[in-house]
């Protein structure tokens, strides 16, 4: 059994070994994030509640690191944690078990009241290892579709305004709505979860909201948030009644209108999930656009990881990490 520590600065070199088949954007915004942001010293000591930053830890034997996890807080009053990030030797899960069981163990005790974690579908082992040795249990899925050929279909300013954080009670009674009766307990959302972080400017990705509302009488209908974690790529997520039909393209549309204010060139992909009660639909709509299905990952709880192949040093890896396209983004 290993030693399990916080990950430090003189860590860099080996950190930078074990996810060199990153491109150097998304390693640089790794490190930076895991490792030299200057708040993370003073974050550790953070109760719960206020924590905002993830925070990443390895398991090391002799003077070798041997896994490495990253976990986050989400925005839940419920105190939800997330393990964003899941790195070790390849083949070695009693190495990712310990680091599992070991995040499990602290934040559970400093009042987490779940922890929750998305792997693809493809990693049946990894998946094993968590519902195993890990108790964690399958609750749904989440698909990511990338959007090959952009969509040009007409759509109305006066639809879509910017989000206020009076919306918030709306979209979560929204999105709450739109769940499965059976997966409310353990995917319910707060009106707080929608509210702007104060400590915005200092979170690892970026996020723009937008509300959908009728043109006459101004009623919410529903929201889109746009996320970027390398500002290349993106991905649209809508959340929308069960019972008003909107024009699922005219939205897609209004989506890329808003990131070409900020981008020329850039890769979108669109959410959805099993848990959503008319995701069918979305699929069966999304599949004759010819949207290509690049990622299903299983999402577990106990209330994209990815194989390596070829790496810079002779150890192999097994990572657990957020969607990161490795092929060029589409003409526009």
């Amino acid at each position: 059994m290993g030693k399990i520590r916080k990950l430090y600065y003189f860590d860099k070199k080996e950190t930078e070994e074990m996810i060199s088949f990153l491109n150097n954007r998304v390693n640089d915004k790794y490190i930076n994030s895991t490792m030299f942001n200057p708040l993370l010293l003073f974050h550790h000591l953070l109760p719960l509640k206020l924590k905002f930053l993830p925070e990443s830890f390895v398991l090391e034997e002799g003077k070798e690191i041997k896994g490495l996890i990253t976990v986050a807080p989400t925005k839940s009053l419920e105190k939800k944690m997330e393990i964003q990030k899941l790195l070790f030797e390849e083949n070695c899960f009693s190495h990712a078990a310990e680091l599992v069981q070991y995040v499990v163990s602290k934040y559970k005790a400093k009042g987490a009241t779940s922890i929750i974690v998305k792997v693809d579908d493809y990693l049946t082992e990894l998946i094993e290892m968590f519902i195993f040795k890990c108790n964690f249990s399958q609750i749904s899925s989440e698909k990511l579709w990338r959007i090959n050929k952009f969509i040009d279909a007409p759509f109305k300013n006066e639809e879509f305004r910017a989000f206020r954080d009076a919306d918030t009670k709306v979209i979560s009674s929204i999105y709450n709505d739109s769940l499965l009766p059976h997966f409310r307990p353990l995917l319910y959302n707060e009106p707080f979860e929608y509210r702007e972080n104060l400590c915005k400017g200092l979170s690892p990705y970026c996020e723009y909201k937008y509300i959908i509302q009728d043109l006459t009488s101004k009623k919410i209908l529903g929201c889109v948030i746009i996320q970027t974690l390398d500002n290349e790529n993106f991905i649209v997520d809508l959340i929308k009644s069960n019972w008003t039909n909107l024009d699922i393209n005219s939205i897609i549309s209004f989506a890329i209108s808003q990131i070409r204010k900020r981008k020329n060139k850039f890769g979108l992909f669109i959410k959805t999930k099993q848990y959503i009660a008319d995701n069918e639909k979305l699929e069966e709509l999304f599949a004759q656009n010819g949207f290509e299905c690049v990622q299903n990952q299983i999402i577990l709880t106990n209330s994209s990881a990815k194989v390596l192949k070829d790496n810079s040093s002779e150890r192999k890896y097994t990572i657990l990490t957020d969607f990161m396209p490795n092929i060029p983004l589409p003409n526009q």
